[in-house]
């Protein structure tokens, strides 16, 4: 539909622009400046700050520009006499409590107060009295309050409600005693609450972990890459003295708007960690010592160079560089060593000849919010993808019918039907789903289905769930993060593919990390080269090869970035060797490591990140890599030489991606589809049976604890929960059992007791233990635990 256009005019020059634009919005495109501390353009109209009034024809008063809609014919001035008084009125209201202590305001340099009070405020102050002062509120370990510089702009309080999905802070008492604030003093939880940082024009919410450290025009900004889930933020290093002082996002409408997650936020922090590695470390008589890179290249090369290759155990942590991927790749392959995997937290991997090139959105990031239907299956893109629950949550409060089917309930920010069962009864819950599309189109049941679905009825709420997906025009089911770690994946997957051709509907995936789509193309895959090209004969997934390898391969992957840590801690101490290319290394890798090569993090490091979308985004390093490490991929190409691999003559980390792309490019086309003529055969999922004190676990990764610079992030840290053992409020009844109260938890002969938590989000039968903790990593992520009261 055609936009009617108007001619308004703004200091006499006639400009034609859409009626009922904002006046503000119409100046900002023109470059003519209106001065303002309450609106900002992802945000509604509040008004309150009246910084913006300007003078408009035929009104006795002064206008804000941003609550005011242009029709034709109107005339504005911005510059008058009437503006200039109205804008220094309002800066002297604004300035009446504001405390002159901008030597010490960690917002000097880049305050907004600052800039809009030199060009439009008055030279003095006529206020004689006393000013007012608000008592500091503590609202967690992320940002520090000053709320006596507060000039309640509710910029903060817009956020939360509007973007959040949190009324964390709110705005207390009236008047002259107007103050920001929570009801009741307690942390910030939203996992987006950085971006009030941003949004405050003042000093009143700044970045506690940077506090003090450096003045804005002290700092370089160097533009970079967000590293951790498929999102790619646009993000901006903020430098000092060499080092990564803080983290702000960089604007990309496409990709993550003005926002960022506060783990891409905060995540800085890991890369001076103390647990870094430092420098080159080779065992020698059983201890770790510091050798030369040339003593440790030379020693992982011959490690390589002699080892059985049936049983080497090649794994990479797909938050690697696209470069990084493909270089190990190539160097594994090269010395014809073929077990080689990124899917360090997957289980079932029996579809995987049948996978996609990569598992990507199906649509662009910017689309998630035009969806007007949507099927996420074992996802809680709250915690997994943050900014892409934001697009979902924004197509949510568009009129979009979202539904989640998971093995568990989670606290979503936006209305959602949630359907959630045992992990052993999803594959049923969804082939019943599955069922209810096949009879509304009055589809023959698939040959790979008929053994499951004739025992399975659908549901009214299934045949209603279909009957919104047919109807809805742009339509979308996602798979995430819980489905591909669940140990009947490719069950899941071909019901998912069934219920998105039934119903018209596109099937998208969640990716895990930041390149999980990168590592895919890269063939970072036991079955695939680079380029989806298929090998012959395949090697072993992650699982196979870690029962019982002589040596493992490691790249920026730890024992917690698995599914099932204590097999690979078990796989480590029988493995001869062990060879660890990274930045962390946790205690069982120290324990067991033959050789350490030092790496580099995102910010050390040039490199590109393919995120949801499929969309490669390459950025160059900030800062030079701490004490002796090296560039990641620079060490894998070097390893190439020194293993005697003749294409390892790369010079730039742009000439790697280049050759990747190049092998994109010659394999067009060529790639695996997947339609229903190719569905496995199916069945329900069979766990033991289990005794009246046993439970099915349901696993998910602790936010802040999905990679190792996240888990090195000091004030990230200091947001994550305490472990607990969750339980449905009907089992907890049976077994006698209080909120707080410990118990003991088993799995096979390894126990541990934890505090119990009662939660309506499990299904009865099922017992919710957290991943990404040293506690918990003794147990496997799937199957039965037992649960008895501490004696």
């Amino acid at each position: 539909m055609t936009q009617e256009l108007v001619t308004i005019e703004i200091n006499d020059q006639p400009y034609t622009v859409p009626k009922g634009r904002l006046l503000i919005e119409i100046a900002d495109e023109h470059n003519i400046k209106i001065p303002r501390f309450c609106y900002h353009k992802k945000l509604s109209v509040a008004a309150n700050c009246r910084m913006c009034l300007v003078d408009m024809a035929k009104s006795f008063k002064p206008v804000p520009a941003c609550a005011t809609f242009v029709e034709a014919g109107m005339k504005f001035w911005t510059n008058s006499e009437k503006t200039q008084q109205a804008q220094q009125a309002m800066m002297s209201f604004l300035l009446i409590n504001h405390p002159l202590d901008c030597p010490i305001c960690d917002q000097g340099g880049e305050c907004e107060l600052q800039d809009v009070s030199v060009t439009y405020g008055q030279r003095h102050s006529n206020y004689q009295g006393i000013k007012r002062v608000v008592i500091d509120k503590n609202i967690g370990p992320l940002i520090a309050t000053e709320m006596t510089r507060c000039i309640q702009c509710t910029r903060c309080v817009r956020f939360g409600t509007e973007i959040a999905g949190m009324s964390e802070l709110v705005s207390l008492f009236r008047g002259d005693r107007l103050e920001i604030g929570t009801y009741i003093e307690k942390s910030l939880q939203s996992e987006l609450s950085g971006n009030m940082i941003d949004l405050c024009p003042v000093g009143a919410l700044t970045a506690k972990p940077s506090r003090y450290k450096a003045r804005a025009w002290e700092m370089q900004a160097h533009p970079s890459i967000a590293p951790h889930d498929a999102v790619g933020s646009n993000l901006e290093l903020h430098l000092f003295r060499k080092a990564v002082l803080r983290c702000v996002p960089r604007e990309n409408d496409s990709i993550n708007e003005t926002w960022l997650s506060d783990r891409d936020r905060f995540s800085y922090q890991g890369i001076d960690s103390p647990e870094r590695l430092r420098q080159p470390l080779l065992r020698r008589q059983g201890q770790l010592v510091a050798v030369t890179w040339q003593e440790a290249l030379q020693a992982a090369a011959s490690i390589l160079q002699q080892a059985d290759r049936s049983k080497v155990a090649a794994l990479a942590n797909p938050n690697s560089t696209l470069e990084e991927l493909y270089l190990f790749q190539g160097l594994m392959r090269g010395l014809n060593i073929h077990n080689i995997d990124h899917r360090l937290r997957q289980i079932d991997f029996s579809d995987q000849t049948l996978a996609p090139l990569s598992p990507n959105l199906g649509v662009s990031i910017a689309e998630l919010e035009q969806q007007q239907a949507v099927l996420l299956i074992g996802s809680n893109p709250r915690h997994e993808q943050v900014l892409l629950n934001h697009r979902l949550r924004k197509a949510a409060l568009q009129g979009a019918k979202i539904t989640a089917i998971n093995p568990r309930g989670f606290e979503f920010n936006y209305p959602i039907a949630q359907l959630f069962v045992a992990p052993s009864a999803l594959v049923k819950r969804l082939a019943s789903l599955a069922k209810a599309s096949l009879v509304a189109n009055q589809s023959a049941i698939p040959f790979a289905l008929v053994e499951l679905l004739q025992s399975i009825d659908s549901t009214e709420a299934d045949q209603t769930l279909v009957a919104e997906l047919q109807a809805a025009t742009h339509k979308l089911i996602l798979l995430g993060n819980l489905a591909v770690q669940h140990p009947a994946y490719a069950s899941l997957r071909a019901l998912a593919t069934v219920i998105a051709t039934e119903t018209g509907a596109r099937l998208g995936y969640l990716p895990e990390t930041a390149n999980t789509v990168g590592a895919w193309l890269a063939g970072v895959l036991p079955h695939r080269l680079s380029a989806g090209r298929a090998v012959t004969p395949a090697g072993l997934a992650v699982t196979a090869m870690l029962q019982n390898p002589e040596t493992v391969v490691l790249l920026n992957a730890e024992t917690a970035d698995f599914a099932n840590p204590a097999q690979v801690s078990q796989a480590l101490a029988q493995a001869h060797n062990l060879i660890v290319i990274g930045a962390f290394a946790d205690q069982p890798l120290l324990d067991h490591a033959t050789v350490i090569l030092p790496g580099s993090v995102f910010a050390e490091t040039s490199g590109t990140y393919c995120n949801a979308e499929g969309q490669w985004q390459s950025f160059q390093g900030a800062i030079e890599p701490i004490a002796q490490a090296r560039p990641t991929w620079k060490i894998l190409r070097v390893l190439g030489n020194a293993s005697g691999l003749p294409a390892f003559t790369w010079l730039s980390s742009e000439e790697v991606a280049l050759a990747l792309t190049a092998e994109l490019d010659a394999a067009m086309g060529n790639y695996p589809s997947y339609t229903l003529n190719d569905l496995p055969t199916l069945q329900a999922l069979q766990l033991a049976s289990a005794t009246e004190a046993e439970f099915e676990r349901v696993t998910t990764v602790k936010l802040y604890r999905e990679d190792g610079l996240v888990r090195r992030a000091t004030a990230l840290q200091a947001r994550v929960e305490d472990t607990v053992v969750e339980l449905n409020p009907v089992d907890a009844a049976n077994l006698a059992l209080q909120a707080g109260e410990h118990v003991q938890i088993s799995q096979g002969e390894l126990s541990l007791q934890l505090p119990v938590r009662i939660s309506n989000d499990l299904a009865p039968g099922t017992v919710g233990l957290a991943a990404g903790d040293e506690a918990t990593a003794v147990f496997s992520s799937v199957g039965l635990v037992r649960i008895s009261k501490r004696v």
